[in-house]
């Protein structure tokens, strides 16, 4: 049976735990090299291990993706390692929340340092041996909250536009040398760190997700591996001429109201 990423080297940041774990997995499964990125050491060496208990190929590289040396490293040991980047999916991210004028500073710029810088700075190192090869596949995690507004996440819906936005741009000035650059646009998806949220955020966590289903037309929330599987669309040559679109897996939530 054919598998749709073999023998591509595919970078995934943020990939110890929820969508980063699961896409690792399935990119590993449809054989792909995984380079798995994170900054939890004992997080990202255990989907590596897991990934060559089924017989895949997989490396782990901590790194800050808000940090330049940090991602100018994990890009040439990669280069170092395999020769080349076919994918880079720039999964990392982290969420916020409250309404603006209760946002931090420090708040607002390590969200803005994680989410938007964390996108620039991998595509900016792997950029120039794509460009080489006239060859590569960025994946950019942006979210519906770029799209709609949503209470109390101001700085977080503020970082997803920016993705988004940059996605787009990066794709004009790319086009020309081989590459394309998507973004996937999921709704609230059940993650450890969603589950961790509710549990401490709210009194009644049960309520919480009741009303947070209510956003989206499925009633439900979206899993992990729904948004891997769009990532392996995106990574795999059968998204070809997709090229600085965003692909919605938010269950209705952006474009769709229930009566």
């Amino acid at each position: 049976m054919n598998k749709r990423l073999t023998n591509k080297v595919t970078v995934i940041t943020g990939a110890g735990s929820g969508i980063g774990r699961c896409s690792a997995l399935l990119f590993a499964r449809e054989g792909a090299v995984v380079v798995v990125n994170d900054l939890n050491e004992a997080n990202g060496r255990a989907v590596v291990t897991e990934i060559q208990e089924a017989g895949g190929q997989a490396l782990f590289v901590e790194a800050d993706v808000s940090e330049a040396e940090s991602v100018k490293t994990m890009v040439q040991t990669v280069m170092d390692e395999y020769g080349k980047i076919d994918v880079l999916f720039n999964n990392a991210g982290i969420s916020n929340v409250g309404a603006l004028h209760e946002v931090d500073v420090e708040q607002w710029d390590r969200i803005m340092n994680v989410n938007v810088k964390g996108v620039f700075l991998p595509c900016k190192f792997s950029l120039p041996f794509m460009m080489e090869r006239y060859a590569g596949t960025i994946i950019n995690m942006s979210s519906c909250v770029a799209e709609i507004g949503l209470a109390r996440r101001a700085a977080y819906g503020a970082t997803k536009g920016a993705v988004l936005a940059l996605t787009k741009a990066m794709q004009v000035d790319y086009a020309p040398h081989g590459i394309r650059i998507n973004a996937l646009v999921p709704g609230t998806i059940m993650t450890p760190f969603v589950q961790n949220y509710l549990q401490n955020a709210y009194d009644d966590p049960q309520a919480a997700i009741a009303s947070i289903k209510k956003r989206q037309l499925s009633g439900e929330l979206g899993t992990p591996q729904d948004v891997a599987y769009a990532a392996l669309f995106l990574a795999s040559d059968e998204s070809k001429f997709m090229m600085g679109s965003p692909l919605y897996i938010d269950g209705g939530a952006t474009f769709g109201k229930d009566a």
